[in-house]
Formats: C-alpha cells, structure tokens, sequence
C-alpha cells in the first residue's frame, strides 16, 4: 500500500472514531413539553388536564336560578346562576381526578346541594375549616392543600390572597362574610406553570406569586363583583387584566368569573372591548363558557 492511501486510512478510520464516540455521547433530546387542557365550564369552574391529570376547580354544577342572589350584593333580586351549563354533569366530572376548591362560597362550591360529585373523589380545600365544612356535606377524601402538595406528580402549592378592599376586611360582619380564598399554583417537570388567582383583588400576596412561580399562564376572576354601600370589587376587574399583562409580560392571562352570577358588574364583551383599546388581545383569552384552551 502507498504511504499516500495508508495516511488517507488512518485519517478516514480516526473520523469515524470521533463520529462514533460523539454519537455514543452526545445527550438525549429534552422530553417535549405537555400541553396543557383547560376548559372554561362556567362562572370560576374549569376543568384543567395537566401533566395526565384532570382537575376541577371551583365547580358550581346547578342549574339555571337555582339559588337567590346574594343578599347585599349588586342586583341581589337576581336568580344565581344567571345560565345554565354548557354541557350536562356527567360530562363536567367525566374523566375527573380530583377537584379543588378555592373557598366555600356558594358560587365556588355548591357540592352540598347535590349528588353530581362523587362522595369519595379527593377534594382539596384551603384550611381545616373548609375541610370540616365538606366533610360534614358527606364527602370522605378531603386534603387540605399546602406547600408543594403532590398529587400524582401534579405539584399544588396554595397561594393568599384577599377577597375584597382593607374598608371592607375593617366591617367585621363583611369580613366574616368574605372570608378567606386561596389560589392555587399547578407545577410538574414539562408542563407551563399556570396560576388560578381565585377570589382576590390585586394585593401584595398576588405580586409576590408572580415574582416566585413566574406562571406561564395567569387565571383571573375578573367580574367585578360589587357589594352594596362599598366602593370598589371584591375580585378583580378589567384594570387587573391590563395589570397582570404589564406584570408579567411572558404570560398568557385567561379571565373569567363573568356573566354566570348575580353581583358581576363586567361582562365579557366590555372586557373584550378594553382588552383591544389597550392592544393586549393578543396576550388575553376570555373563554365562552364550554370552551377549551390549550397551552
């Protein structure tokens, strides 16, 4: 053989070498991200697939006028709930997991006044109070949700907030009233980290889990919820929206909590109209109820 091709040998299989070597070590691809479903059902209730798990937060599940409004609400003469469901009961808890609620108020949880849910479905609340509360309506698997509560490689982490302005938390019969109400924020490995802010105005408590979980997607009750002889809502409203856009600018902002109950003072279609005026449309989904998202 020529010293020319035994050169050209040696050089070929060195390169096939190093080509075999850095295929053997050459890192796996990242696992793809999981989608995550969420379907708005109704008022705050939705029903969230995330990272194989189904969830249903919030469910009120009756019927059109069910309940008489709230006493010393805006529009109280009204019938709650304002619509009925888009879809029947059984298709709301079909396939569901586990349900959380942020709070017992009738619009949040009505599981005492039927049979749509399960008896022994795990159910999480915010404090042992809540718990009591749902346990005594017959319900068997109640866990109060905390720090990095696990559920089925679903990370839960509850988060504060306040149900109304500091003149409203000063009337000790309102305080009462109003109460506590979590949010809740849903982590697992490959999947956007998405933030229910549930029943809460613009507080401190909602500044400081922006800064912490930097969510991917941000959920507002946004219906402007009025109580007669007060200023100001005890949910947020159309400026937290925009609020929530300029805090977090990666995120996607998902607002509901419209139309479905009798002290909402904004609707949807003068949320859609605010949103446009201030060029966020492309950043805000506000869904029909029934409709489903995918982030």
């Amino acid at each position: 053989m020529q010293p020319t091709t035994i050169i050209r040998a040696i050089a070929l299989a060195l390169t096939l070498g190093a080509t075999s070597a850095a295929a053997q070590t050459a890192p796996d691809p990242a696992p793809a991200a999981e989608p995550v479903q969420m379907q708005h059902i109704r008022n705050a209730t939705a029903k969230i697939t995330y990272a194989g798990q189904t969830f249903l937060v919030d469910p009120l599940l009756a019927p059109k006028g069910a309940y008489p409004g709230f006493e010393g609400t805006f529009h109280s003469e009204q019938r709650n709930p304002l619509v009925d469901l888009p879809m029947t009961t059984e298709e709301v808890m079909a396939g569901v997991d586990a349900v959380i609620v942020t709070h017992t108020h009738l619009d949040h949880w009505d599981g005492g006044e039927h049979e749509f849910v399960r008896k022994d479905i795990p159910l999480f609340v915010q404090h042992e109070a809540d718990a009591a509360m749902v346990r005594r309506q017959g319900y068997t698997d109640v866990r109060i949700l905390g720090v990095n509560t696990d559920f089925k490689g679903v990370n839960l982490t509850k988060v504060g907030g306040q149900h109304g302005n500091d003149a409203m938390y000063a009337n000790e019969a309102l305080k009462a009233g109003l109460g506590e109400a979590m949010g809740v924020v849903f982590q697992a490995p490959r999947s956007p980290t998405v933030y229910f802010a549930g029943d809460t105005i613009w507080h401190s408590e909602v500044d400081q889990s922006l800064e912490q979980f930097a969510p991917d997607v941000i959920v507002l009750n946004t219906g402007e919820a009025r109580m007669k002889g007060f200023t100001g809502s005890i949910i947020m409203s159309k400026d937290d929206v925009l609020h929530a856009a300029q805090a977090a600018p990666d995120a996607t902002i998902v607002a509901v909590h419209m139309d479905a109950i009798n002290h909402m003072t904004l609707s949807r279609s003068d949320l859609r109209d605010y949103v446009a005026q201030n060029g966020i449309e492309e950043r805000v989904r506000i869904p029909a109820d029934g409709e489903t998202l995918t982030f």
